[in-house]
């Protein structure tokens, strides 16, 4: 189907204070067949007469290429091309409190197009939030500065999801709205809506070009999400200049065939009308996505810059700011607001109105529905339920041996019991990755309460998705999985998650050689280092159901600190003495000389290798060898210990430390002497030819050992 199209005409010659036409007086907006039709004074939209609509859109402008241009580095282009999209949906459309920037119920606004952030600081600054003052707008891109280059979340509160790697921003919109569907879906009462609210997103070119872009959309398509508005802002330029010289499909009927609501706004500069038009049709559709194509002009109301791709990632310089401000007729000064734009924009009032409305609703809930709102209430304080870790079964070495991806499924099915906002799925892996919970059915568009994902063939997506559900900051606790091969699949979105403290669980199976049959293309060699070298990533690799149980224990406990849990095919026992409390540690003693005392040998082993590691030590011990054996699920958990600790379990004055690990040998150096292990790519065989091919053998650490 063809997309709608809202259009006027347009010229590059109304750059200017009067190319903003009259605003007309505003439609009630459509509300989803989730909500209460009712609307209060504080959500009725009241437009900005025309001039005052003018100076609003050129106060945005303005305050980005004056913080561009003092930061003499960042993107001005977008934010003076977006800014008129950008006024109406803040100032009009959305709802959210800037004096309580985490209300739970308030709309979420992701720039995916990350490079223009001088936008977002400026609406932040304009509609009230503490976080942006003007001297912070004066600090773009400096030390410690509120206003990084690219959206921080962990930096700016109003920053709902760090974005710069573009492409990202729009996966955790879909993420962020699957959250909203998901909790509506489970707690919403008819006339009692404790859940209601919009992800809006903006994105560009750069955005679709991204592949990642396209498996999320896929996904939102494919799950209905009603509540998420996208506008795209068809610019038409990138980097290197036009895009016809690289892109040139047609966006909206991608989209559509997604199975996106679309709309094409053709005047993005100064049809306000239009704009405001596509945001009520969009939110008239409740069973699809939105997407709202908005044709702008990059730079506009540059006399010399606009619509090329010199204003998209330099400062205009002094001579064409002077240009500027004269061709949009702005005579204030740099970061100046005129009083009547503060009083317009600032809706610290309307904000505390509608947070005020929510908590009546919310009362009223808890009155009506006691068992329900205290499991809400419980999720979205982001409070663990008390005690809920004593769902984790331990093990003795009377308990059969198995995979660590099957005790990863007990965990998980453990946890879905006791924690109300465990949900997650696997990259079309799932009777692989053991990754089901048995009392959930699936998350689809007609079943949006329960909690099983189904992403499909899409990690990157996947990945993405998660880490805008764990920013929804309501108590959901996501999980993905694949194959730990995978991994570079979606390596940037767990990069991401790290840099943007998302406590996702990244369920990871298959993680080494001996996974077996499959061959090189799919046994991990350098991805254990890789993560390991990652800031604010845990990586797991447990050896036993005791030590599958830690890492799940300090995974869910980590809400700001995502998890990489490297699970095992091939079976392997329990042991008697791994345990809960040792992984919390990192590395413990779980055979041999106890810690703190004089030893001739250390061997450190991670997952299978632990048991090779105390088959080796009973070696030794025969030939009179005093031996410790060392399991070492977590090195970040390890480095958090005090030195006394870590020296009474790796002495580093014993001269004969081993470690073993079916994977590289980078970054062992740091703790063993010799390393049991491959540098090199696997090969197709059943695991236990492949362990002897490469040498991953009892008798290589014995051997090691004895070497040292």
């Amino acid at each position: 189907m063809a997309p709608i199209v809202t259009s006027r005409s347009s010229s590059l010659s109304a750059r200017s204070a009067s190319a903003v036409r009259s605003v007309r007086s505003a439609r009630g907006v459509a509300r989803s067949s989730r909500s209460s039709p009712r609307v209060s004074a504080a959500t009725t939209i009241a437009p900005a007469s025309t001039e005052l609509a003018t100076q609003c859109i050129n106060a945005i402008r303005f305050l980005a290429i004056d913080g561009v241009e003092k930061a003499n580095s960042g993107h001005p282009g977008l934010p003076m091309g977006c800014a008129p999209m950008s006024f109406i949906l803040w100032d009009e459309v959305m709802k959210f409190n800037p004096k309580n920037p985490d209300w739970f119920n308030r709309d979420r606004f992701v720039l995916s197009a990350g490079h223009g952030s001088m936008l977002i600081y400026s609406m932040l600054h304009l509609t009230g939030y503490d976080s942006v003052a003007k001297e912070d707008l004066m600090s773009f891109r400096q030390l410690d500065s509120k206003t990084p280059g690219h959206p921080e979340n962990f930096m700016t509160a109003g920053c709902e999801v760090t974005t710069g790697p573009l492409g990202q921003g729009i996966c955790n919109a879909v993420g962020l709205a699957l959250a909203e569907a998901h909790l509506a879906a489970r707690f919403n009462k008819p006339g009692c809506e404790v859940v209601d609210h919009y992800t809006y997103c903006i994105m560009g070119d750069g955005c679709n070009m991204e592949g990642v872009s396209g498996e999320a959309a896929s996904l939102a398509g494919h799950w209905g999400l009603g509540k998420l508005i996208v506008f795209y802002d068809d610019n038409k330029i990138s980097i290197d200049g036009h895009t016809d010289i690289s892109f040139t499909e047609d966006v909206s009927a991608r989209y559509a065939a997604y199975g996106w609501h679309t709309q094409h706004v053709e005047d993005g500069n100064t049809d306000l009308e239009g704009i405001r038009k596509a945001i009520e049709e969009a939110k008239k559709v409740t069973d699809k996505p939105s997407l709202i194509k908005v044709s702008t002009i990059i730079g506009y109301g540059s006399p010399n810059k606009a619509d090329s791709h010199d204003v998209h990632g330099a400062a205009l310089g002094p001579d064409e700011v002077a240009a500027t401000r004269a061709n949009l007729n702005w005579n204030y000064s740099e970061f100046e607001v005129p009083e009547e734009v503060s009083g317009q924009m600032d809706k610290s009032e309307k904000g505390a109105a509608l947070e005020a409305e929510w908590e009546a609703t919310l009362a009223k809930y808890e009155k009506e529905f006691p068992e329900d709102a205290k499991v809400f209430k419980q999720l979205i304080s982001r409070e663990l339920p008390a005690g809920w870790e004593k769902c984790l079964p331990t093990y003795t070495s009377e308990d059969k041996g198995i995979a660590t991806r099957l005790h990863s499924q007990t965990m998980l099915n453990a946890l879905c019991e006791v924690l109300p906002g465990f949900i997650g799925g696997s990259a079309d892996l799932a009777p692989s990755n053991m990754t089901l919970m048995k009392a959930h059915g699936d998350f689809q568009k007609d079943s949006p309460a329960e909690r099983n994902l189904r992403f499909g063939v899409r990690e990157h997506g996947m990945g993405a998705i998660c880490n805008g559900i764990a920013l929804h900051n309501s108590g959901l606790i996501p999980y993905c999985a694949t194959f730990f091969i995978f991994t570079d699949y979606m390596r940037g979105a767990m990069r991401v998650a790290a840099l943007s403290e998302a406590g996702v669980i990244h369920v990871m199976t298959h993680d080494s050689i001996g996974l077996g049959e499959d061959g090189p293309t799919h046994q991990p060699i350098e991805h254990l280092a890789s993560f390991r070298c990652m800031p604010n990533m845990l990586v797991f690799r447990p050896c036993d159901g005791n030590e599958t149980a830690g890492a799940y224990k300090v995974a869910v406990e980590r809400r700001n600190m995502p998890s990489t849990l490297a699970l095992s095919r091939q079976g392997m026992p329990n042991m008697d003495t791994t345990s809960i409390a040792g992984v919390e540690k990192g590395a413990y003693v779980v055979y041999g000389v106890a810690a703190g005392e004089s030893c001739d040998v250390i061997l450190i082993g991670t997952g299978s290798e632990v048991e090779m590691c105390v088959d080796a030590a009973k070696e030794l011990e025969g030939e009179g060898k005093k031996v410790r054996v060392v399991s070492m699920p977590c090195v970040e958990l390890f480095e958090e210990q005090s030195a006394d600790y870590k020296k009474s379990v790796i002495d580093p004055s014993v001269s004969a430390i081993v470690s073993c690990e079916a994977a590289s040998s980078f970054g062992w150096g740091a703790y063993s002497n010799a390393h049991v292990g491959i540098d090199g790519f696997g090969a197709s065989a059943p695991a236990p030819a492949l362990y002897k091919k490469f040498g991953i053998t009892v008798e290589a650490v014995v051997a090691a050992a004895k070497s040292l």
